[in-house]
């Protein structure tokens, strides 16, 4: 008998499959294909626009210094050190992209993955395949992650080779103190910045998912995971909830610069991984729940 949360693509629990006898050939567990999903998500519009923008804004900005002359005379920290060379260019450049550039890169792969497929009316055939609700979960959120995390990685490292090519490879002048970090410890510096941003980012990833499969509009579930973001950043700023802030996973979204000091403080950073990492779990559970559940007509 058909469970009465079972959408019109989804597979009976017990019934056969057609044509999935011994002989048949069909595996769950090889259907949807992580290549082929990579490939179906890279030939998307959005995805060639959004790394077009991760590619071409570091040079944008070097170009808008270039113009202006320079940082202003009276900006203070990363923005006053812009153009002292390429990993300062490069420090900056996250600095000036965690709080919006980067949320929307993971919030446009990871809340269109599923909901795109449900505006194109194509999300049942993929389960009529059939395609495991689970699976197909699986390998969709693995595909928006990779590209998510290629996205991110593709930006600070686009501007280190606009910065290098403008600036000159020259040693990472921290800011307040202006020590200068040796080329190779910055880059570790950086990399341990850029990690730091990449877990607190999956707190909007699992938001953008949970979107992705309560609806059947990418634009809502993209626009939806930026918003509440904002929000949780407007509340935050708000000194009189105190130490409520700490529970926002957006009070420690730059508690990375601590990575940029002479002396790098650790106990920001675990808090803040420990609550985005949180978030993103019971998020992405919910994610699964839904779907599971989810009556599927489109």
């Amino acid at each position: 008998m058909t469970s009465p949360d079972a959408g019109p693509g989804a597979a009976v629990p017990g019934a056969a499959v057609p044509g999935a006898g011994p002989d048949s050939g069909y595996s769950p567990g090889r259907t949807l294909p992580l290549r082929v999903e990579a490939i179906r998500q890279f030939r998307r519009r959005r995805t060639m626009l959004a790394f077009g923008i991760m590619l071409g804004l570091p040079w944008i900005l070097a170009a808008a210094f270039e113009l202006g002359g320079g940082p202003p005379g009276n900006t203070t920290g990363l923005a006053s050190l812009a153009t002292v060379g390429g990993l300062n260019f490069a420090a900056f450049s996250l600095y000036a992209s965690t709080g919006f550039l980067l949320v929307v890169a993971v919030a446009l792969f990871c809340g269109d993955t599923v909901a795109s497929e449900a505006s194109w009316s194509s999300l049942r055939y993929l389960l009529a395949a059939p395609v495991p609700r689970a699976r197909l979960l699986r390998q969709k959120l693995t595909v928006a992650l990779g590209y998510s995390l290629a996205a991110v990685v593709v930006f600070p490292a686009m501007s280190l080779a606009a910065g290098t090519a403008l600036y000159g490879w020259h040693p990472l002048r921290l800011p307040g103190s202006l020590v200068d970090l040796p080329p190779g410890l910055a880059l570790v510096r950086l990399g341990i910045a850029l990690g730091y941003i990449l877990v607190t980012l999956l707190f909007v990833a699992g938001l953008a998912f949970l979107l992705s499969v309560s609806t059947d509009s990418p634009l809502g579930a993209v626009g939806g995971a930026v918003g509440l973001a904002i929000i949780s950043s407007i509340l935050d700023a708000v000194t009189a909830l105190g130490r409520f802030r700490e529970i926002l996973p957006t009070h420690w979204q730059y508690s990375w610069l601590s990575a940029l000091q002479p002396q790098v403080s650790r106990d920001p950073m675990i808090e803040g991984a420990v609550v985005s990492a949180s978030y993103a779990v019971v998020l992405l559970a919910l994610a699964f729940r839904r779907f599971r559940h989810k009556d599927i007509v489109s």
